[in-house]
Formats: structure tokens, sequence, C-alpha cells
């Protein structure tokens, strides 16, 4: 059996870059955005840029997981920053937000991939996680209805990301319709 070898510190870097700038990229002009154009701005060659992503696919993929292990992250950071409650309305501000800003990504790789691939399931136990922390801390402090799952929370904010690109400016008055749905009565 064979293990992978870590990563040089100079691959990393140019690895990380690349993936920072295709976020841009792709927010900037979707998901076909240049790919030359996009090692450009990285400042690496297109050699470099496809020996790590060898299909558009990939770093799409990449992409698509950093973003969900950021917002994945974000829900701890938000536990210790805001009370329970506020912290749960907060990350699905921000969730909502990714999938307005992102719209495209997502669909794109589960029309590729399909919905069960690998890159789905790990996104999806990262975000279901998230959910889970920021709802249990809110039902026990008695601030989130009970009868919640992480499931719930998901769907919820999907939805809403999904109305919010079809009416951009009902986003604020949904996601508040949202978070009064989830107070504990």
């Amino acid at each position: 059996m064979t293990t992978a070898r870590p990563m040089r510190a100079d691959a990393r870097r140019n690895h990380e870059r690349i993936v920072a700038v295709a976020r841009e990229a792709f927010a900037e002009h979707g998901v076909e955005a240049s790919l030359d154009e996009i090692a450009r701005r990285a400042e690496v060659g297109p050699g470099t840029l496809y020996r790590h992503f060898p299909q558009r696919q990939a770093l799409m993929e990449a992409v698509y997981r950093d973003d969900v292990a950021g917002l994945s992250r974000r829900a701890q950071e938000l536990l210790d920053e805001y009370p329970p409650g506020d912290a749960l309305a907060q990350w699905l501000r921000e969730q909502v937000d990714y999938l307005v800003r992102r719209r495209g990504l997502a669909s794109t790789l589960k029309a590729t991939l399909g919905p069960d691939s690998e890159t789905f399931a790990a996104c999806k136990a990262m975000l279901t996680g998230a959910a889970s922390a920021l709802l249990t801390a809110g039902q026990e402090a008695g601030v989130v209805r009970s009868d919640l799952t992480p499931r719930d929370v998901l769907v919820l904010a999907h939805g809403i990301g999904t109305a919010a690109e079809a009416a951009p400016d009902s986003f604020e008055t949904l996601l508040g319709v949202a978070v009064e749905g989830l107070r504990a009565r």
C-alpha cells in the first residue's frame, strides 16, 4: 500500500491560491470562467493549474468543498460570538447568502457528479454537523424549537436561497420569516 506524500509548501500555496482565485472567478463569471484566466490571476502557469486540477470539475469540487468547510467552521465561530439563537440566525443568513452568490456551482456539480457523489456526501456531513451544533445549542438554551432537525434547517436555507435567486428583493423578508419560525414558542 502506498500513501500519498504530503504536498510541498510551494505546491500547497499554489493549490490554495488557485482555489481562492477560482472562487472569485466563478462568482464573477459563473462556472464557465476561463481556466487560463484563473491561472493567470493566480500567477501560475496553465500547467500548474492542470497538475493540481486535471479537469474543470476537479477545480469546481475543490472550491465547493472549501466553501462548505468554511461555512461549517463558521458555525462554531458564531456560537463563540453570539447567543445560540442569534448564532443560528446569522449562520442561516450566511448560508443563504452563499447559496445566492454561488448559484450554479452546486447544480453544475450535481449534474456532473450526481447527488450521491463522495463530494456531496462529505459536504452534507459537514453542513449537517454545523447545523446540528447550532440547533442543539439553541434548543438547549430554550430559544429554538425542539421539533427541528439539522435537515430541516438545511432544507429551509436551500429553499430561501432558491427563492431569493428568483426574487432578490425578498431575501430579507424571507429570512426574517424563517428565523422567526425557528424560535421556540
